[in-house]
């Protein structure tokens, strides 16, 4: 019979790194977050081979004498959490696994002076076994090196992926931890490469858009509010602005990185009508809460966390973005498309009179008149500009002929303008654009876009989302089987589903009984409708998915209800919707996250045509 033992101390500590260190960047996120509870004001970080080789943390933190360097070494040995107190963690780090986890599977150095001490101490354990120590000589602060991990234990060594995966595994590590700490300046070196080096207390906004991307400063809005002891801030990237994954959503808890549900199930649905489903938010969003109301100690690295209260938590959330978005919905993606705007070219201009002859003698109208905007004529510019000649004078009936247009009067404000965002309207082109001068640039609306956008807000304004989700009760009940967990989670979610006119309730231990379905999709098939729910529940913990559908019946409604594209608006039609634009919330993007307008500011109009 298997007798019970105890695991011998090496044993144990390798265990305790399968659950700490699965990779380089699982180590290097705990040595950047020991620098950062140290107090570190800069941090320094190289890779050789994405970590495999050697990864480094240097700190100008706090520091550490011998005999905290030999304690720290030490399994549950740790200066950050308070006495029976494990709820009031503060720190990034607290169990005191990190250090001896990783040096009993890796070569690992440790050297430390503490400020004010005349010199450091360093320590060197070689995969659990103490090597070497000594004095050494180093500036106040830490340095920790961690070599060949995982080198004698090759059945973990072999799942490591490559030099680049594990690369880009640790840089994301660094970026999310930077991001978090503004105030702190970091650099990332792999190899003989800077990656980047962020200067201290440069703000969030310019951390964060210096890290992400820098267009997001431009295309997205700031967030600070507060509800009780909540606060969020941090920088939401408009609807137009968005991604086809959602890799680039940061989100932190009490300046901790972590990567949950509940938090990326209120983006989804705070995003959730202005963003069509394969779309993702580009953001970074940081949650202030009270220690006792978040637990911090349910994931061994940390990533997840548990609210409290998780249904007030996320309500903060979309209520937040959805407020934030609201002062800054109107606008769209600023920046014309880079490849749109490579695409205007230069007039031809004809590279000699007695070429413009030959042509006109052709029946072909001189180069220097050929647009643009005729034949798609897209060759490149002549090398000079042609002397004025009688083939240019021989069109003068053409060239200026006064410009024909629609038999009615032109707008006369030009100095209204000035007046309002989106400018006056001047003209349509291809019966489907609207072109408006403002006073600091052309701006061209998509009529169908826009309006379609209008008319859903017009329909939410007037109450028809409520009855869009009016219940239509079944005239028999239908029960559908699920196991029972699923019936948990439906039956617990029962209360927010009827509010979208889904009645439903428990019928045994592994069965729903559906009552009533939402009036908009009360054909559909119950059974699969509650299995998608449950599906978005056990993904998301909320059932966003019944609002989706409903909101996309609200949407499709706003589509047959909108100006098509192809119809001729009169000026005042353009004006008209102008205006409502300017009023109306999120009328900068359509229902699926596309630009109703775009802008196209006076000094890119004049590089167009090289006066800048």
């Amino acid at each position: 019979m298997p007798q019970i033992r105890r695991l011998p101390e090496n044993l144990v500590n390798r265990i305790a790194a399968g659950e700490v260190v699965e990779r380089p960047s699982s180590a290097l996120k705990e040595l950047v977050e020991n620098a950062i509870d140290a107090g570190a004001t800069r941090i320094a970080v190289k890779l050789v081979e994405g970590g495999l080789t050697s990864l480094e943390v240097t700190d100008d933190g706090c520091g550490m004498s011998p005999e905290e360097m030999a304690l720290a070494l030490e399994r549950h040995a740790t200066s950050k959490l308070p006495d029976k107190a494990i709820e009031q963690v503060a720190t990034l780090g607290f169990r005191g696994e990190a250090l001896p986890s990783i040096a009993s599977v890796a070569r690992f150095t440790i050297e430390s002076r503490p400020h004010g001490a005349e010199q450091g101490w360093k320590r060197v354990v070689d995969h659990g076994e103490v090597t070497a120590e000594g004095p050494a000589a180093l500036p106040p602060g830490t340095r920790v090196r961690v070599e060949s991990l995982f080198g004698k234990i090759p059945a973990r060594r072999k799942f490591l992926r490559t030099p680049r995966s594990e690369y880009a595994a640790c840089k994301d590590v660094v970026l999310r931890l930077a991001m978090a700490r503004p105030e702190v300046a970091m650099t990332l070196d792999h190899g003989d490469r800077r990656i980047f080096g962020l200067q201290g207390g440069e703000g969030l906004a310019n951390r964060v858009a210096q890290l992400v991307a820098r267009e997001l400063k431009d295309n997205g809005v700031i967030l600070d509010m507060e509800r009780g002891a909540m606060r969020l801030t941090g920088i939401a990237g408009l609807p137009t602005y968005n991604r086809g994954v959602a890799d680039h959503q940061y989100l932190f808890v009490n300046g901790r990185p972590v990567k949950d549900r509940l938090l990326t199930g209120a983006v989804r649905g705070a995003y959730a009508d202005m963003l069509a489903r394969d779309r993702h938010a580009v953001l970074a969003l940081f949650l202030e809460i009270p220690c006792e109301d978040v637990d911090v100690n349910v994931h061994p690295a940390k990533t997840e966390v548990r609210f409290l209260d998780a249904q007030g938590v996320r309500g903060f959330i979309v209520s937040g973005l959805r407020q934030a978005l609201a002062t800054g919905d109107k606008r769209s993606a600023q920046s014309p498309d880079a490849g749109a705007m490579a695409r205007w070219q230069q007039e031809p201009i004809a590279r000699s009179s007695s070429e413009a002859v030959a042509h006109q003698g052709r029946g072909e109208p001189a180069p220097a008149l050929r647009s643009i905007f005729e034949g798609r004529d897209w060759s490149a510019p002549r090398e000079h500009v042609a002397e004025p000649s009688q083939a240019w004078r021989a069109a003068d009936s053409d060239v200026m002929a006064e410009p024909r247009g629609r038999a009615e009067e032109a707008a006369p404000a030009a100095e209204e303008a000035q007046d309002y965002p989106l400018g006056i309207a001047r003209g349509q082109v291809a019966n489907t654009y609207i072109v408006a001068e403002a006073k600091d640039g052309l701006v061209l609306v998509d009529q169908h876009a826009a309006h379609e956008r209008l008319v859903l807000e017009r329909l939410r304004a007037a109450g028809a989302e409520e009855a869009v989700a009016r219940s239509q009760a079944l005239l028999i009940p239908e029960v559908v089987e699920l196991d029972e967990t699923s019936c948990d989670r439906l039956e617990e979610a029962a209360p927010k589903l009827a509010e979208h006119g889904l009645t439903i309730e428990r019928f045994g231990p592994s069965a729903m009984l559906v009552r009533s379905l939402p009036h908009a999709i009360a054909r559909t098939d119950p059974e699969k409708l509650l299995r998608d729910i449950d599906d978005d529940l056990a993904l998301n913990g909320e059932a966003l998915l019944l609002g989706e559908k409903l909101d996309l019946v609200l949407a499709t409604m706003a589509c047959h209800g909108s100006v098509r594209a192809g119809r001729v608006l009169r000026v005042d039609e353009m004006n008209a919707l102008l205006r409502e634009m300017e009023r109306t919330p999120r009328s900068g993007q359509c229902n699926h996250g596309r630009p109703t307008w775009v802008k196209l500011s006076m000094e890119e109009v004049e590089k167009l045509f090289g006066r800048h």
